[in-house]
């Protein structure tokens, strides 16, 4: 578990520097290797420069390390799949935060009770159901996890 708060300044100065040293590479080097300004590299160094996400990026990379989000736990949280083919009709992707039903059965679109054509794909919008059928599948899935504790209820749609 990580224990360091928040709240504290984020060490980009530090990073930099234990870069520098993985790499055996002067100020100017890592600038030449990163196709930076050496100046840049001192700045950072000294807390003068924040480094964007994309130069930071370029800065580790001489080193051979990648940039990685990763929860209280340490465990890496993977990017979310792109695909082109799940659009809504104004051919904007959906909300990150819902999970996309694609080929909707009668009673999972919310607009059912008005009658309203079925689409391609929808998501619920209801959040207690949306947490209930995760929590569901998260037990159904993890059963070694999950294997000594009770199976959480069945979940009925809040509509249909």
């Amino acid at each position: 578990m990580l224990t360091e708060p928040f709240d504290i300044p984020w060490p980009a100065a530090g990073i930099v520097r234990a870069v520098r040293r993985r790499a055996d590479a002067s100020q100017r080097e890592l600038a030449r290797y990163a196709g930076v300004h050496p100046s840049t590299i001192g700045r950072i160094e000294a807390g003068a420069l924040t480094p964007s996400i994309a130069m930071l990026r370029r800065l580790i990379a001489v080193a051979g390390f990648r940039l990685a989000v990763v929860d209280e736990f340490g465990q890496v949280l993977k990017p979310m799949r792109d695909r082109d083919d799940i659009r809504d009709g104004a051919e904007r992707r959906y909300p990150s935060h819902l999970d996309t039903i694609l080929d909707p059965e009668p009673g999972e679109w919310w607009a059912d009770v008005y009658g309203l054509a079925r689409p391609p794909e929808t998501f619920y919008r209801n959040r207690a159901y949306r947490d209930a059928l995760r929590r569901r599948s998260q037990w159904e899935v993890r059963v070694a996890k999950y294997r000594h504790v009770p199976p959480p209820p069945r979940v009925v749609p809040p509509y249909g």
